[in-house]
């Protein structure tokens, strides 16, 4: 009788985890898929960004709120938070509309390095965490690289 209690008890065990297992999601993807500047002063500016999150799971993942970090070329350059919620689709992906500050140093030292003529792309890396309605919190860390045009050295 306690051998069968037992083997109902595991049963019922594996049948829960194996439940939990079909709900765990694959954590989306974001991008950089737009940026411009909005407000530039002395000591700080702002950049309007569009972030591309890419959702590769079965089920529609409800975004609240996010925070985030950006560097370009290994440097730190923007901070950013937002509360602005989106809804991405199963399977899809959605656009987020963001806003960042950089001070001074992170704008001057990207100027300097384009206007050197030293480097024809720029890498740029996102990370920070995305935080859901229903499925807690997803952490994000992805990379890329911006094309840049030629600059005419001769002007």
């Amino acid at each position: 009788m306690k051998n069968r209690i037992f083997a109902a008890g595991l049963l019922l065990v594996l049948l829960v985890l194996g439940g939990c297992a079909g709900l765990m999601l694959q954590p989306p993807s974001v991008t950089l898929a737009h940026m411009e500047v909005t407000e530039v002063g002395l000591f700080e500016q702002r950049f309007a960004f569009k972030l591309r999150v890419v959702n590769p799971n079965n089920a529609e993942i409800a975004i609240t709120g996010l925070s985030f970090e950006i560097e370009l070329n290994n440097e730190p350059f923007a901070k950013g938070v937002s509360s602005k919620p989106v809804k991405v689709p199963r399977l899809g992906e959605a656009l987020l509309d963001v806003t960042a500050v950089t001070g001074f140093t992170g704008v001057l030292r990207q100027i300097t390095e384009v206007f050197r003529g030293s480097r024809d792309a720029m890498s740029y890396r996102i990370k920070g965490r995305l935080i859901t309605d229903s499925h807690g919190t997803f952490n994000f860390d992805e990379r890329g690289k911006l094309d840049l045009p030629k600059l005419d050295k001769q002007r």
